[in-house]
């Protein structure tokens, strides 16, 4: 079993001043290791409207490589515009995955729009960069969308270069389960394979077996490769009363040796919930990355991440 001990919380929204569309949410942080700072992409959302709907934009805080906790800058506006009317990333920009490529950097996104039967429907766009703060999306539409096998809730991009080709980690809607007069999506991680970032192979399978129960919501995939194999942390959640500690996100873990077949053992993840504190009924949507030869996790707490993420620091190998 892996051991992380926990560090604290790193960010928290509220504290942000003067930033009308960065009021609360801290989701799904994703590293980008630069020469002085860790860049960490994460999705916010300004206040709800009248109505109680919100939006998502996606942003980025610098933290001091040497020092974590010192936050050297916090992004002034978001880092891509939401999508036109009509437009499949017209209400949100959630969750996004940045990865260096050449002289620039790509940046793979879920973009939500709003449904009449069904609260909303994503799909994952692209966009590109010449300096990883100002992004300009590459098209009007998805580079990976619903399909004939994957009808809905393509989201969760994890974006990964192996081996001379590029690996796109993400979700797939299964099924909207009917909870209580509500519509619950459930949704499996699926992966595909790119030579060029761009035009995408489905593998059209799930990856990770199903453990709490046949309609467990999985997601984010987050892959580091360490010691001669992939490893996979995920989140996962029962598909009904999962806004609570006895039924919400916990942190799972596999492990594979081509990137195709996984073997599920969540007793490795080695993290849960505090018996005090900002995460003490779920923890979820973690980001594995290696640092200075040191191997850190980004994790959500309570409210999937509405008051911040926080860190954990691996006491040990990767093995």
């Amino acid at each position: 079993m892996l051991q992380w001990i926990k560090k604290g919380k790193i960010f928290t929204p509220q504290q942000v001043i003067g930033l009308d569309w960065l009021k609360e949410f801290a989701q799904a942080p994703s590293t980008l290791i630069l020469d002085d700072v860790v860049r960490v992409y994460f999705s916010c959302r300004p206040l709800p409207d009248v109505n109680g709907q919100y939006v998502s934009h996606s942003a980025f805080v610098d933290l001091d490589r040497k020092n974590l906790y010192k936050i050297v800058r916090i992004s002034d506006q978001p880092i891509l515009p939401m999508g036109d009317v009509g437009a499949f990333d017209e209400f949100g920009i959630y969750p996004v995955s940045v990865i260096k490529k050449n002289q620039g950097y790509m940046a793979y996104y879920a973009g939500w729009t709003r449904c009449e039967s069904v609260p909303f429907n994503v799909a994952i766009g692209c966009a590109e960069s010449d300096d990883g703060m100002h992004f300009k999306k590459i098209g009007s539409g998805p580079v990976l969308g619903y399909s004939l096998h994957e009808p809905f809730v393509i989201s969760g991009p994890k974006i990964r270069y192996f081996n001379g080709r590029w690996y796109l980690f993400y979700i797939a809607g299964t099924k909207w389960k009917i909870v209580a007069g509500r519509p619950e999506p459930v949704y499996k991680i699926r992966m595909a394979v790119s030579d060029d970032g761009l035009n995408w192979d489905k593998n059209n399978r799930d990856l990770i077996e199903s453990r709490i129960e046949d309609d467990e919501a999985q997601a984010s995939p987050d892959v580091i490769f360490s010691n001669g194999k992939y490893h996979m942390f995920f989140c996962y959640r029962h598909s009904e009363n999962y806004r609570s500690k006895e039924f919400g996100y916990r942190i799972g873990y596999a492990s594979s040796e081509n990137l195709i077949d996984w073997t599920r053992d969540d007793e490795k993840a080695g993290i849960n919930v505090s018996d005090h504190g900002w995460d003490t009924e779920m923890v979820s949507y973690p980001h594995v990355f290696e640092l200075d030869g040191k191997i850190y996790m980004f994790y959500l707490g309570d409210q999937v991440g509405k008051f911040g993420f926080g860190m954990a620091e691996l006491d040990g190998i990767l093995g």
